[in-house]
């Protein structure tokens, strides 16, 4: 195992790393300490020919004016809360309506906006960040780490951490684009998806859970067998045309840590494994994608990636029902999602 520090510059004089955390089978995940965010996964396919597959940039700058949290860890809220205010204990907090009228991912300068402080491991990297009282609207001074760390399994795990000394919303998710085809040589139309899981969140016109549970069955959303990402990009269902002819929904997990939700492209033979002990899984095929700008060369479009964003409910914080994402002071935020890179047996 091998971690490999270099600079990339300075944001507000404060200085900016990329980690490579390469193994002995050649898997390497490449990450900066701006947003925590995930640049670049060199993975192997069927013949053993290493390629890239997350979106990315080779810039700092490029990064930093970037619109669709490429890579990052998004939070003190991942998801959308709705109308930008929730209230805790009888007051009223107010939050910017980045996704208007919602709020969306953590704010303007969410955790994806910052550069954390970094410690490089035997294994991997620690990022820390204190979150300020008031930060984006948010109450409390939360501190958080997130830990990345790459096993000689191909196996990835992010872990979050985070106590507060006031009471807060809080869940965390990373927001990686993957392409499982290598260096983006083809969209993710034709990746096949499985889910454990039986309901999703059926969503408002504003992209807000309207609280109902709606169950997959002979739906576009059922991945309770493997099927295309394509299913719902040509699906006339109202919820798929209404997030862009595609998917940007929560899924609510059967299980947690029992191989969950696999991504696979036949073409190369990659496949992605993610484990979480999150409850719900947000599958956002890049309905959204603007057709402006380019990843490392190749030019954006709808399709080009796709993000299966382990986290809490959004809007839990409106919904009774919905398993609580209120951190209490003193208490302890800890989250694990894994990620395992293979193989298709042949």
């Amino acid at each position: 195992m091998n971690v490999i520090q270099e600079s990339l510059g300075q944001i507000n004089h404060q200085p900016v790393f990329s980690f490579t955390l390469k193994n002995d089978l050649g898997l390497e995940v490449t990450v900066i300490n701006y947003g925590c965010i995930i640049t670049k996964i060199m993975a192997p396919d069927q013949n053993g020919q290493f390629e890239n597959i997350v979106l990315g940039h080779d810039t700092l700058e490029e990064y930093m004016e970037d619109s669709s949290f490429l890579g990052a860890i998004v939070g003190r809220v991942a998801g959308r809360i709705q109308g930008g205010s929730f209230e805790l204990d009888g007051k009223t907090y107010t939050l910017a309506q980045n996704n208007h009228p919602n709020h969306l991912h953590g704010g303007m300068n969410g955790f994806n906006k910052v550069v954390w402080d970094a410690e490089k491991l035997e294994d991997g990297v620690c990022f820390s960040y204190t979150s300020k009282d008031g930060e984006e609207g948010y109450p409390g001074n939360l501190a958080m780490k997130v830990i990345y760390k790459l096993t000689n399994e191909n196996e990835l795990s992010i872990q979050y951490e985070a106590q507060t000394d006031q009471k807060t919303p809080v869940t965390v998710t990373n927001h990686s684009y993957f392409n499982l085809s290598g260096d983006l040589r083809r969209d993710v139309l034709n990746h096949t998806l499985t889910l454990k899981s039986d309901k999703f969140l059926e969503l408002d016109q504003t992209f807000i859970p309207t609280g109902h549970l709606a169950d997959v069955k002979g739906t576009p959303f059922d991945f309770t067998s493997e099927g295309l990402i394509k299913t719902g990009a040509v699906s006339e269902h109202p919820q798929n045309v209404l997030v862009g002819n595609g998917y940007d929904h929560p899924f609510v997990l059967n299980e947690n840590h029992e191989h969950e939700v696999i991504l696979k492209d036949l073409e190369s033979g990659r496949t992605l494994t993610v484990e979480t002990d999150e409850p719900a899984v947000v599958v956002y095929s890049g309905n959204s994608l603007s057709s402006e700008g380019s990843f490392r060369g190749v030019p954006s479009r709808k399709y080009l990636g796709i993000c299966l964003e382990t986290q809490g409910f959004p809007d839990a914080i409106h919904q009774p029902h919905f398993p609580s994402i209120v951190l209490d002071e003193g208490q302890k935020y800890s989250s694990v999602t894994k990620y395992k890179f293979g193989l298709i047996e042949r």
